[in-house]
């Protein structure tokens, strides 16, 4: 086991009005966050005000403290503001991934019970069918009304023992599982990577991945919360236009996904030179492994160290990280603990010695509370004695780096997005010629894993790729659907009658 580094400001804030209250108070002139296509920034003082009335509004709708109230919307520093005015109410904030599918949108909010839905227009149309499926749902824009809502009447009891997070994520069982972050996990997630990566108010960082995501809401807002500095917030990645952002914007560091390195140090369009990145302190790299030549190339091209990370929804975002410069970087690692603990284990959650792999296990302020609704998955993630089971295998080296090994669950990694393969398979079992379906992960050089699928079809069947392709985009999105499907006479299967994926990918993936 390794003992994390620690941060000596870990329990400084409650919860997140008083975070949010205490920096209006040291520095309500400070800015937090940054609109770059307006070029609108809004101080710690404007946020307060502007958090406490998103509050307010939601107090008037005979709204609970607890209860589930979603965001579906795009990155925007308002929609940073509702969701943090949702949890400064003592609310739970509860996230819907845009690039789902109808089906799962509507599944996360029948679940949640969400009483009340955020959305701006890329969200309305996102979530629109779904709210004609699940009925009782009220529908609020985000607009610049919403933030001057009358605020006397809000009632700021005590919120740190209510309301959080809560973000669906995709497990082996096909549904997704709804991961409950309290706000202590939330702060916690934003003080571990202040911590790892140094943040100090005269930081800006850049915030590109989406915030229904953790890595978005957890390293970046929440990290700049913690810690005073500042965020600009495009709507979303732009290869062409993230340099200009950057230098624009004075940026200090950013936080985006191997795949976003890749296309970066691809672009074909006149670099950036490194002079003009003179202030850029890091990049920061999660979600999925970077792959070590990628890391090298990009480092070597544009003057600026990349910390590689790692993280999960269940632990509020990063778990490890590599030191900055000059502390020791090893390529290939995602680093050492800050702010938790870090153990690899046999099955039987018996530490093993150093450079022996077993199940990654954590520990700390930043692990979820519960799977909502689902006892039997909480019990076989979190131990008794609080160590959360990740489900990857590593191994750790005599210094404390994790290095990861492999997966014991059968996710795929796209773009770092967990997608469940059994969503796949039951999207291609819904046509009547299915008889066998599997998805799997190939690698790809673009988001590190694609998504492909073996199928056994009823004799005589006419069925195409193509078919049950549009089948599967239909139900899950673009994103999540197959890039390729095989068709097999039989798939192949172990002694039991259970599909082998590991079988499909050796014959795939060689």
């Amino acid at each position: 086991m390794t003992i994390a580094v620690k941060s000596e400001n870990a329990e400084r804030f409650q919860c997140i009005r008083s975070a949010i209250d205490e920096q209006a108070r040291v520095q309500p002139d400070g800015i937090y966050l940054i609109d770059p296509e307006t070029g609108n920034a809004t101080t710690f003082a404007e946020l307060q005000t502007r958090v406490r009335a998103v509050a307010s509004y939601i107090e008037q709708q005979n709204i609970q403290r607890g209860d589930a109230v979603a965001f579906a919307a795009s990155n925007s520093p308002d929609t940073a503001m509702v969701i943090l005015g949702i949890c400064y109410g003592g609310y739970l904030a509860t996230a819907i991934n845009l690039v789902a599918g109808s089906s799962v949108i509507s599944y996360v909010l029948e679940h949640s019970e969400t009483k009340l839905v955020f959305a701006n227009p890329a969200g309305l149309t996102a979530i629109e069918s779904s709210l004609n499926d699940v009925k009782g749902i009220s529908l609020r824009s985000i607009d610049a009304e919403l933030f001057t809502t009358e605020a006397q009447s809000v009632s700021l009891q005590e919120t740190s023992e209510t309301g959080g997070l809560l973000m669906y994520t995709s497990g082996t069982t096909g549904q997704p599982k709804g991961v409950v972050l309290s706000q202590q996990n939330l702060l916690a997630g934003g003080e571990n990577t202040a911590l790892a990566h140094r943040l100090t108010r005269a930081d800006r960082g850049m915030c590109v991945l989406p915030l229904y995501h953790i890595n978005g809401l957890c390293v970046t807002v929440m990290g700049a919360l913690v810690s005073g500095g500042s965020l600009a917030m495009p709507p979303k990645f732009s290869v062409s236009s993230f340099w200009e952002t950057i230098v624009a914007q004075n940026c200090t560091w950013f936080s985006v996904v191997p795949t976003h390195i890749s296309y970066l140090l691809h672009e074909n369009s006149k670099p950036v030179s490194q002079k003009e990145l003179s202030q850029l302190r890091f990049g920061r790299s999660a979600s999925a492994p970077l792959s070590p030549d990628i890391q090298s190339a990009f480092e070597k091209k544009f003057g600026i160290p990349i910390i590689e990370t790692m993280g999960l929804t269940e632990t509020a975002a990063q778990i490890l990280s590599n030191p900055l410069p000059p502390g020791t970087r090893k390529i290939g690692s995602p680093g050492i603990a800050y702010g938790n603990e870090v153990s690899i284990c046999d099955e039987n959650q018996i530490e093993r010695p150093r450079d022996v792999e077993g199940e990654v296990l954590i520990r700390g302020p930043n692990v979820m509370q519960y799977y909502l609704k689902n006892e039997e998955a909480t019990s076989q993630t979190i131990t008794r004695d609080g160590w959360l089971r990740t489900g990857d295998l590593g191994r750790m080296d005599a210094d404390g780096y994790v290095y990861i090994t492999g997966r014991l669950k059968e996710l795929i990694i796209k773009g770092g997005e967990n997608i469940a393969p059994r969503e796949i398979d039951e999207a291609l079992y819904s046509h009547e010629d299915v008889v066998e379906a599997a998805a799997f992960a190939c690698k790809c050089p673009q988001y590190g894993e694609r998504v492909e699928a073996a199928v056994m079809l009823s004799e005589g069947s006419k069925v195409t790729a193509d078919i049950l392709a549009e089948l599967c985009r239909a139900k899950l999105g673009a994103f999540k659907s197959p890039d390729k499907i095989h068709f097999l006479p039989e798939l192949p299967k172990g002694p039991s009658g259970k599909i082998q994926r590991l079988k499909l990918v050796e014959i795939f993936d060689s």
